[in-house]
């Protein structure tokens, strides 16, 4: 089973989730907010956004090395690409559930997955601590380096034809493989994604919008989102108990990558997860989170990665 494979079985099944619910009523019928948009599951984000409390200083300090000359991606991706696609999504929670401290958390959150995703640390074998530390490679990247010779195009999906000439390896701020993918994904942000896969490694937008679209759906219906795993609006039942499934950063790479980083013990692929989420916590002048809460070493996946599902 390829090293994308568990990632692309669960976009695969993706689903279409939260909607707005209007005048939602909070606990002793009393509204949280009566003004502008209200956020889905939240009582404390009428009209809050993310720049409310995420400057461009912290992006900067969250991804410092991302315009270095040797970064695959210098001067790609900016501040403004990630707060205008963090607005779209602000209206259904993200960055704005349950107060200024959640949102921060909900932020470096997000952001973590994608600086570990698209980290030169990633791609490359070479020492980075005189450099900065390996959590300070974040966004040197937009692409996959070294796409599979089949450039991931599986024939037999019939929702989502390849189209003739179109490559779809890994894309984006969390990269985005299969034509099935791009398909699904490019419905769920409204561009034709299936046709011109390359707009996520030619518009910074487009491409955390992608990523943010995909923090905010479930994967399956019944399950929780990342977004909702994180900001404690999925309560887990007894099977999840059980199954050592808990809200909190854990469960975000449970939905996220599935098999391929959980249920398997502390590898060095989820503590750099991990590491990155904690930095930015820091830099973010937020207090570091411990406990079950935060790893999935040892959860049962939502998702099983299978033999008969394509990376």
């Amino acid at each position: 089973m390829g090293r994308t494979q568990a990632t692309a079985f669960l976009l695969l099944t993706l689903l279409a989730a939260v909607e707005v619910e209007a005048g939602r009523q909070p606990e002793g019928g009393e509204k949280a907010c009566d003004r502008g948009w209200e956020c889905s599951g939240s009582r404390f984000c009428c009209n809050g956004t993310v720049t409310d409390y995420f400057r461009a200083r912290h992006f900067e300090k969250l991804f410092p090395t991302r315009n270095d000359a040797i970064a695959h991606a210098a001067g790609f991706w900016s501040y403004q690409a990630f707060i205008a696609a963090a607005a779209l999504f602000e209206p259904r929670g993200f960055g704005t559930t349950g107060g200024k401290e959640m949102g921060i958390k909900e932020v470096a959150a997000f952001l973590g997955h994608v600086g570990a995703r698209t980290s030169r640390v990633r791609f490359s074998l070479l020492p980075t601590l005189a450099s900065g530390g390996s959590t300070a490679w974040g966004l040197c990247y937009k692409r996959e380096m070294s796409p599979h010779n089949n450039y991931y195009c599986d024939h037999s999906n019939k929702l989502y034809h390849c189209v003739k000439g179109v490559k779809y390896y890994g894309r984006g701020a969390l990269l985005v493989y299969w034509n099935y993918n791009y398909g699904l994904i490019g419905k769920g942000i409204k561009q034709d994604l299936l046709s011109h896969p390359e707009l996520l490694e030619k518009n910074a937008t487009l491409a955390f919008e992608a990523a943010i679209w995909r923090w905010m759906t479930p994967v399956k219906r019944g399950q929780p989102s990342a977004h909702d795993a994180f900001v404690g609006n999925w309560k887990p039942t007894k099977k999840d108990i059980l199954s050592r499934r808990y809200p909190g950063f854990g469960m975000t790479m449970n939905i996220m990558h599935g098999d391929r980083i959980c249920g398997r013990g502390f590898t060095d692929e989820m503590i750099i997860i991990i590491s990155h989420y904690m930095y930015y916590l820091d830099l973010m002048g937020v207090k570091r989170q411990y406990g079950h809460s935060v790893d999935c070493a040892n959860q049962v996946v939502f998702n099983p990665s299978s033999k008969s599902s394509r990376s």
